[in-house]
């Protein structure tokens, strides 16, 4: 082969290559975890004009009367794309089409948001829950606030504590079980951040994560309620 014609045929491979990435974008964005503003806007639109044809219902999944707030009202895209084709596909980052984003909408009574958390908390969860079942009870470390307790991940089989990182500051957020088993995401790093950057106040016993949705897309999922001591430090609502 002529050197010119070994050169045209370099330049063709990385050139497809090269396109490869632009191609196929929604694969970077169902792994990116990341929200987009403009799908963002885009199924708010769409959930908007679905509310205003279907006299205030909103498209969501049926979910038990007492699943957690920022769980509560998973977008259904199947009813955004029939009748009236609202919303043709979920986008690419979405759960539903093979992304790692659960779309949800907040405050749905009176102003329903669009907003997103990551499918790989549960994933992570799931994975304790079985850790603990084949173990048969929670090896409990210490007791971080009344029925809520730091697990001994060592005695589960991991080598590092799991975490979840944080999708407000990219910290390392870790994981806290109730006496009755529930797990959750401990969001008090975010939420001390928030306080003291933030100029809103709050009294103890009023639930903080408010602090976190504002302004952000994503809800702090599979968290418990949390309010301010007397120090206006994050503590675990008793129950």
């Amino acid at each position: 082969m002529h050197f010119k014609n070994m050169l045209l045929l370099l330049v063709a491979v990385c050139a497809c290559i090269s396109l490869g990435g632009c191609l196929y974008p929604g694969a970077q964005e169902k792994e990116s975890g990341l929200p987009d503003d403009m799908q963002l806007q885009m199924v708010q639109k769409a959930v908007d004009e679905y509310r205003k044809d279907n006299s205030g219902l909103l498209p969501i999944k049926t979910k038990p009367q007492n699943t957690p707030v920022y769980l509560k009202y998973p977008i259904d895209f199947n009813k955004l794309k029939s009748p009236k084709n609202y919303l043709p596909d979920p986008p690419a980052n979405a759960y539903d089409n093979g992304g790692t984003l659960q779309y949800v909408l907040l405050d749905p009574e009176h102003h329903p948001t669009v907003k997103v958390f990551d499918t790989r908390i549960p994933e992570k969860i799931r994975d304790l829950q079985i850790r603990i079942a084949s173990q048969g009870y929670p090896p409990f470390k210490k007791e971080i606030a009344r029925n809520v307790y730091a697990l001994d991940f060592k005695k589960l089989g991991y080598k590092t504590d799991p975490y979840v990182v944080s999708p407000y500051t990219g910290r390392k957020l870790p994981f806290v079980i109730t006496g009755r088993g529930g797990i959750y995401v401990d969001y008090r790093a975010d939420l001390a951040k928030a306080l003291k950057t933030g100029k809103r106040a709050f009294k103890p016993g009023e639930d903080i994560r408010v602090l976190l949705t504002e302004g952000s897309p994503f809800v702090p999922a599979y968290s418990l309620p949390c309010t301010v001591n007397q120090k206006n430090e994050p503590v675990f609502m008793a129950k």
